[in-house]
């Protein structure tokens, strides 16, 4: 059986702490920051822990 290749995507946009937990960046700060009142911009400026829910999918992704 040949060995899984990590996706490329979660490699981008995923990095595992050393707890186990995974980080993820926020969400909505990209694009169209004129509309978006400073105290969304501000919140957002910081990373995030990924939430269980989605926990398991990542990494599988992440391993292979």
């Amino acid at each position: 059986m040949p060995k899984l290749k990590t996706k490329s995507a979660v490699k981008k946009r995923f990095k595992l702490t050393g707890t186990g937990k995974i980080k993820r960046t926020t969400a909505y700060k990209r694009h169209c920051l004129l509309c978006k009142t400073p105290k969304m911009k501000r919140q957002a400026r910081g990373g995030a822990i990924l939430d269980d829910t989605n926990f398991k999918t990542v990494i599988r992704f992440m391993h292979g």
